[in-house]
């Protein structure tokens, strides 16, 4: 591949999933991308970008797709699974006592271990019992949401991370496979997105999981698709980043919490920003 070649391969990638590719990152792009060649029946990655540059959507839909990285596993990460339990539950729980219900996003799903976590860890939650909980999971990549929305996983991936115990409770087992229950999976709803497009039609959510997204941006990007998750997070809703991610330096949109990492608030000045919009809505419906 010629550095002309790789230099289009890092501008479309930018452009169309906000990746943002190292220089030295050739490598990657070659070992990730010559599968989809042949598959096509190219035998070169210049043949590929020869393609793409005449105008092929759907092979670079594939190209995107092969350069997203899907590395995730059940419960990863146990802090965020801790504020969840811990801190985000209750306080949500006590918000919307009324109501008795709760809207959480994952906006990174991949192959659905994390919305399915999620899943697991707030039905263990007392204080949520008769809460309609409703997941929403995205993810720029269909075919990951495919395989995802049927909830199928090997021996190797439920062994990561996933207790013994929910394993037994929330999988059925066929063969070397093992599947998640109907009523889990009835809870998480996949959809494509491709957070740098406009996102609104989802609504708003109490709990925004945004880990380890951010990572691949540049900080004009990151900036901005956190400003965008401040407009779909309630007031006194929650997000959660990955261990390398901050929103410091990036918005005022959002706070940390004390004591909580990974774990932020939507900022005062943006909550009382929203107050008037509010206030009017409320009088509208009831006039």
């Amino acid at each position: 591949m010629t550095p002309q070649d790789f230099d289009y391969l890092r501008k479309l990638l930018k452009e169309r999933s906000g990746l943002v590719l190292a220089a030295e990152k050739q490598y990657l792009a070659e070992s990730r991308l010559l599968p989809v060649a042949r598959r096509h029946g190219m035998q070169t990655l210049t043949e590929l970008v020869a393609a793409l540059r005449t105008g092929a959507p759907a092979l670079a839909v594939q190209v995107v797709d092969a350069m997203t990285t899907n590395e995730t596993f059940f419960f990863r990460d146990k802090i965020p699974f801790d504020h969840v339990r811990e801190t985000i539950m209750p306080a949500l729980a006590a918000a919307r006592a009324r109501e008795k219900r709760i809207r959480i996003w994952c906006t990174a799903a991949s192959t659905g271990q994390e919305p399915y976590s999620l899943a697991m860890a707030v039905k263990a939650i007392p204080a949520l019992s008769g809460f309609r909980i409703e997941i929403v999971a995205t993810d720029i990549s269909g075919e990951v949401l495919e395989r995802a929305k049927n909830g199928i996983y090997t021996q190797f991936e439920v062994q990561r991370g996933l207790p013994i115990q929910l394993l037994v409770k929330y999988f059925s087992q066929s063969g070397e496979q093992w599947q998640i229950t109907p009523e889990l999976r009835g809870m998480v709803q996949f959809r494509t997105l491709n957070l740098l497009n406009d996102f609104s039609p989802l609504g708003a959510f109490d709990l925004v999981f945004c880990r380890n997204v951010l990572i691949y941006f540049d900080q004009p990007t990151k900036s901005g698709v956190l400003d965008r998750l401040a407009k779909q997070t309630a007031a006194d809703g929650y997000l959660i980043l990955g261990a390398a991610e901050t929103v410091v330096g990036l918005t005022d949109a959002f706070k940390p919490v004390a004591d909580k990492r990974g774990l932020y608030a939507p900022a005062p000045q943006r909550v009382a920003a929203r107050q008037p919009q509010t206030n009017v809505l409320r009088f509208a419906a009831r006039t």
